[in-house]
């Protein structure tokens, strides 16, 4: 999701990929849509490397936020408020070098339809490629959290409130060649004010981030 604002890597594919397929992943993702080349990540990282990591490399290569900190700052992002009417969004996806390999402009048209959220995204791309659009059903949950699902997301993705920000928890399957790997999203939600948010997504294979989204977003 993104202002800035698409697909099997699950364990059998994983294992019965060969050493030749698995390193085609950090070289070619299709994040959102967008062909990225992690030609850079292969000179660093080998397959072997990928599955013996060690633990130090885990913590320097990952992101783990605390989303107790945010609980009582304000103001509180309220998610169904936000996204009621149409939301502008601005975005760039970058490398684990911090290259961007993506730009992109998204329009979001968010409305309520039997109890749930809908939001009907389309992209325009300045720089990259992805998809055209996406349209996300957002219901709400008796403890307040959230179950989203879109076309291109492998199986609902969670939502949950914490005050100020809005932590968003998916996978989503990509297509490479002939194969399809499946990664991690971590998205968070931070409000500046009522019709303000930015988004920050971290896009991880085996617990490494591979790839970064911000998003701005604005209420039109």
């Amino acid at each position: 999701m993104r202002t800035i604002l698409n697909k099997q890597v699950d364990g059998t594919n994983g294992r019965k990929a060969n050493k030749s397929k698995i390193p085609q992943f950090f070289y070619k993702m299709n994040i959102q849509g967008v062909h990225m080349n992690f030609s850079k990540i292969i000179k660093k990282i080998s397959m072997l490397g990928v599955v013996v990591f060690s633990t130090i490399l885990i913590g320097a290569c990952s992101v783990s936020l605390d989303a107790n900190k945010y609980e009582q700052i304000d103001p509180k992002f309220d998610i169904e408020r936000f996204f009621d009417g149409k939301v502008k969004a601005w975005g760039i996806v970058q490398d684990r070098d911090g290259d961007i390999v993506q730009r992109f402009i998204v329009h979001i048209d968010g409305y309520k339809k039997d109890g749930n959220l809908i939001l009907d995204e389309r992209f325009e791309y300045g720089f990259g490629d992805g998809p055209k659009t996406r349209v996300w059903t957002l219901s709400k949950n008796a403890d307040g959290s959230y179950t989203g699902n879109a076309g291109d997301i492998a199986g609902p993705a969670k939502g949950t409130p914490h005050g100020n920000a809005f932590n968003f928890a998916y996978e989503m399957d990509l297509a490479v060649g002939d194969s399809t790997y499946r990664v991690n999203f971590d998205d968070w939600f931070f409000a500046f004010d009522d019709k303000t948010m930015m988004n920050r997504s971290y896009i991880k294979k085996f617990g490494i981030v591979m790839a970064e989204v911000s998003i701005f977003m604005q209420k039109q």
